[in-house]
C-alpha cells in the first residue's frame, strides 16, 4: 500500500490535498466485503492549526445541520441511546470514549495531562475486542492521544478504515471539536491535529463524487470551496438543534414503541 503524507494550515486545506492524493495516487483493487471496487491509499494528513479558518469545505456529504448532529453524537453522545437496539449499530465513538468497560477515558486524558504536561500515556482506545470482531461493520476509530507540548494540546487520531468522501472530513471536524473541548479544560492553546487513516478509500460507487471534488479543487480558489465556521456557518448549525433535537427524540419514542 503507498503511502501518503500531506500537511495544510487549515482543515480544509490539508483535507483537500489528502483528496488530491488519493486521487492521483491511489491503487484500485477489490473490496469484497461491499461487492464493489475501491481507490485506496494509507494516508495522513496533519493540521497545523486546526482553529484557522475557514474551517469548513463545501466538498463534503451533508451541512450544517448533519454536520453539527455529527458533532453532538461525538461530544454528547446524543444517539447512545441505540447502541444494542437490534436496529442500528452496536458502539458509538462518544459511548467508547466514556464508557469504556464503565471507565470515562476523557476524564482520564485531562487529569492525566493536568498530573504531568510532559505524559505521553493521555490515551483513549475505542475498538473493543469483545465486540468488534464479530461485528459486521466494526468501529473504523482505533486509537487517540493527546500531547502537551510547548503549552499547546495536539491531538493523534487513527483509523483502521476511513472513507475519503463520505465520512473523514465530518470525523475530523467533530474530533477537533472534541480536542478544542479538552483544551478548553486544561486551559491550554490548541496544537496540530493529525489524523491517520490504515485504509483511506474511496468506494467505486463514489468515484463520481470523488472526480467532482478534485474538480472542484483544481478549478477554485480556496475561498470558493469553503466557509468560514465562525459567524454564518456556526450560526446555522445551532439553529438546526431543535430539528437534531426533534428527531433524536422521534428515534426514542420509536425504540419505546418497539420494545
Amino acid at each position: 500500500m503507498k503511502e501518503v503524507f500531506v500537511t495544510g494550515h487549515t482543515l480544509p486545506e490539508a483535507y483537500h490535498k489528502a483528496i488530491m492524493a488519493l486521487y492521483e495516487e491511489g491503487d484500485v483493487l477489490s473490496c469484497n466485503d461491499w461487492n464493489q471496487k475501491q481507490k485506496e491509499v494509507s494516508m495522513t494528513f496533519v493540521v497545523e492549526n486546526p482553529l484557522a479558518e475557514p474551517m469548513i469545505t463545501k466538498l463534503y456529504i451533508g451541512g450544517f445541520r448533519e454536520l453539527q448532529q455529527y458533532v453532538m453524537e461525538v461530544l454528547d453522545g446524543i444517539l447512545d441511546f441505540k447502541i444494542g437496539d437490534g436496529l442500528c449499530w452496536e458502539y458509538t465513538y462518544h459511548d467508547r470514549l466514556v464508557n469504556y468497560d464503565g471507565f470515562n477515558q476523557v476524564e482520564f486524558i485531562i487529569n492525566e495531562l493536568k498530573r504531568n504536561n510532559d505524559s505521553r500515556r493521555a490515551v483513549a482506545i475505542i475498538r473493543d475486542n469483545k465486540v468488534d470482531p464479530f461485528n459486521t461493520d466494526p468501529a473504523c476509530l482505533q486509537h487517540m492521544q493527546f500531547f502537551i507540548r510547548d503549552g499547546k494540546l495536539h491531538c493523534k487520531v487513527l483509523m483502521r478504515s476511513n472513507d475519503a468522501v463520505e465520512a473523514s472530513y465530518m470525523n475530523a471536524f467533530a474530533f477537533i471539536m472534541l480536542q478544542k473541548s479538552i483544551a478548553d479544560r486544561l486551559g491550554v492553546e490548541m496544537g496540530n491535529y493529525t489524523h491517520r487513516a490504515n485504509s483511506y478509500h474511496c468506494y467505486e460507487k463514489d468515484f463520481n463524487l470523488l472526480e467532482q471534488y478534485v474538480k472542484g479543487i483544481k478549478n477554485n480558489p480556496i475561498e470558493d470551496i469553503t466557509y468560514c465556521y465562525e459567524g454564518d456557518y456556526q450560526e446555522l448549525m445551532e439553529e438546526s438543534l431543535p430539528e437534531i433535537n426533534n428527531l433524536v427524540q422521534t428515534l426514542k419514542d420509536e425504540m419505546k414503541e418497539r420494545l
